[in-house]
């Protein structure tokens, strides 16, 4: 805290004492007391007899005056456009502080503070009400880091935190924002009644945007990675990104696309990417990430792709790549998710280096005014959580938010730390421009009609200084004008609607996939040797270092699986992690516990006994090759979607997140439904993602024993994903090796077992890690085809119940066939085990969940070849008893149901 901080919360009595000291023993004092205290004698003329001036308690009362303005000025600002400012109490009234009018004339030494030297109040208020209560309002008192506060006043007392601009610039910036409403204003007349969802009354965004970009380049920053929502997107995509007119128009003339199997999306959804040269002529590249209309469900994303950017194309420089997230006010304050990336900015796992949130604060969310909207003061409040600097500026004044916006700029790149500029603007239509926003906000509305919009106010500023005139304000709006009629005629001769691939870059030796893809498997085996080499690395710890006692014995029973043969699901996945580094390729993992595992199976990172030191084996399986991994914060959606973002980035690379249990991966569903499973089809964007789901009836209960296998496959189609629930350690082995050993890339599901992680019999021996292929289809090794009469079909662990019951019975009428692909389903290889078992008269689906859950229902509508008997619990609102005793008989019943002549429904 710095010494003026302090001043305003201690005792009055106390600064006599510390004067008392300066006077008597001066070299006892800090040198910050001592400088004050000097310049405070050289400014007054009434110290005599080494007694305290009358005014000396009159200089703290100045002092707390001036750390008043700095805590609450930002409640007192001309921020608002279109309505006034709700009241706040106590003001900052100079009789508050003990100050009249009387005072004013007085010369204070605190006029230091604030960079006026030796100054009068009155001259102290007029700079205190410029920086602190005009267009732009500051929140930064409570930053935790004294640099950062000392930092931003060193920025806003300059000038009166008021910009100077050239007559030059002053013109560049009318330009920008005669093209961001001149864009707004053609769209609005030639595409009447369809959805743009228009950026009027927020245009200062693009000149905010293109602050923050041309500030950042100027800086050395390469690389722009954007996420925003429908409002505005087409102008920024326009005047920021630079896509043509011509495009977004043939978008708006609504012609089908180029693909005649792609299905796309609304023209304000679309991701866009372009490499670009600033005004001062720096290259940059810029990309804006494809969104869903759920709101802030792109931030995550953003995240994932900037961090996997920044580790791979910048060798961990946050410097070189900036995250930019534009918000609208309601889903700022509203969304749950926002707090998820906030508390991820300083993670190591997920740090980007700090990002630029712009709101686009229209004050209304919908038809919800902004007091029903939030408890907090401002929508920007989350920052105060993270300890972030608010800039709240007047979008009405173009020039404080630029001003504000490139103060904004240097404070992220100095600190890498996130900041948030709060756009104070409106909407000048409703929701869409089809909307009508007086049935519910008729009073301000009343007034935004009558509102000038930027363009206009600023051309009148500009033509009120000299530096344009009516002639040439109105020659600018023709000409561009002009310039989006030509576009506009171009556009309407093309056939179709052009949608770019994004196989380029770092995608550029991959393919779209077509069916073939999924009726062979490529080779995924490794070598034997090569796999004892991995596991000696991964299995050994440093001499000189003190573990734990269990995890030298869970080392050592690894290595003892190598010599006998038989390895387990942890140490198979280990191999498969260790094979794909020493090929080179990069892994990055995450989720809650990843580093132990859940079920204490992993061990990926180890501790060392009497420190914090950790020492991760996988690591030295190639230097050259990045291994990240991480127990992530207690979240779903931000984590999940961070990850998808990330592989968006990684097509070479591993990315993996796994939930804590499968239930509870249904806190980001909204990442499965509007990213994972159709951002092929809508955007063209491939991922590789791998899901890792633990899943399992070992009556654990309602939330701890179904990863909700239904809701996947309800979203499967064209071969959109993949969804495996395998039986065996190399199978799974063989999966994860699987998703970097094609030319095409699709999301991966695994249901994870529980049981299986230990299972005496759940074991692989080397040679199936290295002459396999993953099998999509596992068949009946033990049956005798020419006695099988009953064929079940099964998925998981319920396959090792089943044979074992059959082995106690000697039922060797009865053939269990493992379907450990549940899609894209192996229909090649379902007919193939249908032919070979011609005799069988009766055929099961066998599940643990419920009738209305696991694969039954996925499977019954599309093997309608099969006439399936189903065995399994029957139809059920809850996923499992939370009784064990409840569990064990009816799981009992569907076991035995399979060789019972009478099936009774467990």
């Amino acid at each position: 805290m710095d010494k003026f901080s302090y001043l305003s919360n201690a005792n009055p009595a106390f600064f006599e004492q510390l004067y008392d000291q300066y006077k008597n023993a001066p070299d006892t004092l800090e040198e910050s007391w001592h400088r004050f205290f000097e310049g405070y004698e050289l400014a007054s003329a009434n110290f005599e007899n080494g007694g305290v001036p009358e005014n000396f308690q009159k200089e703290f009362k100045v002092i707390n005056l001036i750390n008043a303005y700095r805590t609450r000025g930002h409640l007192f600002t001309k921020t608002n456009p279109v309505r006034e400012r709700r009241t706040y109490s106590p003001t900052l009234a100079i009789e508050n502080f003990g100050l009249d009018q009387q005072d004013m004339l007085t010369y204070f030494q605190a006029g230091e503070e604030v960079g006026l030297g030796p100054a009068s109040l009155k001259d102290i208020l007029k700079h205190l009400e410029k920086v602190y209560c005009k267009s732009i309002g500051v929140e930064y008192m409570y930053l935790a880091e004294p640099e950062e506060i000392e930092w931003i006043k060193s920025k806003i007392h300059i000038n009166d935190n008021q910009p100077k601009y050239s007559d030059q610039e002053k013109i560049t910036i009318y330009d920008k924002l005669n093209k961001a409403i001149g864009f707004e204003h053609f769209m609005h007349t030639k595409f009447v009644g369809q959805k743009r969802f228009s950026l009027e009354g927020a245009e200062a965004l693009i000149p905010t945007l293109d602050t923050v970009i041309e500030t950042a380049a100027d800086m050395e920053v390469k690389e722009f990675v954007l996420g925003m929502a429908h409002r505005g997107r087409l102008n920024v995509l326009s005047n920021i990104f630079g896509k043509s007119y011509e495009d977004i128009f043939t978008e708006f003339e609504g012609k089908d696309y180029d693909d005649p199997f792609y299905m796309g999306d609304v023209k304000y959804h679309y991701g866009f990417s372009q490499t670009r040269k600033t005004d001062s002529g720096k290259e940059i590249h810029l990309s804006i990430a494809p969104n869903p209309s759920h709101l802030e469900a792109v931030d995550p994303v953003v995240q994932g792709l900037s961090r996997a950017k920044i580790d791979k194309r910048y060798k961990n420089d946050p410097q070189k790549l900036l995250p930019i997230l534009i918000h609208g006010d309601a889903a700022l304050s509203g969304q749950g998710v926002v707090y998820e990336i906030a508390q991820m900015a300083q993670l190591k796992g997920y740090k980007t280096g700090g990002t630029v949130h712009i709101v686009i604060n229209n004050q209304v969310g919908f038809t919800t005014n902004y007091i029903d909207g939030r408890s907090s003061t401002y929508c920007t409040d989350i920052a105060k959580v993270t300890k972030c600097p608010v800039f709240h500026v007047n979008g009405d004044d173009v020039e404080a938010v630029i001003h504000a916006s490139k103060i904004a700029m240097e404070y992220r790149l100095k600190f890498q730390k996130d900041v948030y500029i709060d756009l104070l603007c409106y909407r000048k239509y409703g929701h869409n421009e089809g909307d009508e926003p007086r049935f519910t906000q008729p009073v301000l509305y009343k007034s935004i009609a009558k509102h000038p919009n930027l363009r206009d106010i600023y051309a009148q500023e500009l033509i009120d200084a000299g530096i344009l005139d009516q002639t040439s304000v109105a020659k600018k709006q023709t000409d561009f004008k002009a310039e989006l009629e030509k576009h506009l005629a171009r556009s309407k001769k093309q056939k179709t609607a052009k949608i770019s691939s994004h196989l380029q870059g770092d995608w550029k030796k991959l393919r779209e996939s077509t069916d073939k893809d999924f009726e062979t498997e490529p080779k995924t085996g490794v070598a034997s040797k090569k796999l004892k080499e991995i596991a000696k690395i991964i299995n050994a710890v440093p001499s000189d270092k003190n573990f734990f006692r269990k995890l030298k014995k869970i080392l050592d029973g690894r290595n003892e699986m190598i010599k006998k043969d038989a390895l387990d699901w942890g140490m198979c996945e280990m191999l498969a992690y260790g094979s794909l580094l020493s090929e080179g390729h990069s892994i990055r993992f995450s989720g809650q516990d990843v580093e132990r595992g859940t079920f204490s199976h992993r061990h990926a990172v180890l501790k060392i006994e009497d420190s914090a030191e950790e020492y991760t084996p996988l690591k030295e399986v190639n230097p050259k090759a990045d291994f990240q991994i991480y127990n992530s914060l207690l979240s779903e959606y931000g984590v999940l979607g961070f990850e998808y973002g990330y592989s968006l980035a990684s097509p070479n690379g591993l990315t993996i997140w796994e939930a804590q249990f499968g239930d509870f991966s249904n806190g980001g569903q909204i990442v499965y439904d509007q990213f994972i499973t159709c951002g092929e089809d809508k955007w063209k964007r491939m991922s590789g993602l791998v899901v890792l789901l633990p899943h399992g009836y070992e009556g654990q209960g309602a939330e701890h024993s179904s990863a909700r296998i239904e809701r996947y496959l309800e979203l499967c189609a064209e071969n959109n994903i993949q969804a495996i629930n395998c039986t065996t350690p190399a199978n799974f082995f063989h999966a994860l090796r699987r998703q970097l050993k094609r030319e095409i890339r699709k999301p991966l599901i695994v249901f994870t077992p529980k049981k299986l992680l230990r299972y005496p019999s759940c074991i692989s021996s080397l040679k199936d890690l290295e002459k396999d292929s993953f099998q999509p289809l596992m068949d009946d090794v033990k049956a005798k085809v020419s006695k099988v009469e009953t064929l079940a079909f099964c998925s998981g662990k319920v396959f090792y119940e089943l044979d074992e019951k059959r082995q106690e019975l000697g039922a060797d009428h009865v053939a269990i066939i493992r379907l450990e692909q549940l899609y894209p389903i192996p229909h090649k290889k379902i007919k193939e085990v249908l032919k070979k078992y011609s005799k069988v008269k009766t055929y099961y689906w066998v599940q643990e969940e419920p009738q209305n859950m696991g694969a039954y229902p996925f499977m019954l509508r599309n093997l309608p070849q099969i006439n399936f008997t189903y065995l399994g619990r029957k139809a059920s609102a809850t996923t499992a008893t939370g009784s064990p005793a409840r569990h064990r008989v009816v799981h009992a019943k569907i076991i035995n149901g399979l060789f019972e002549k009478k099936k009774v429904m467990a």
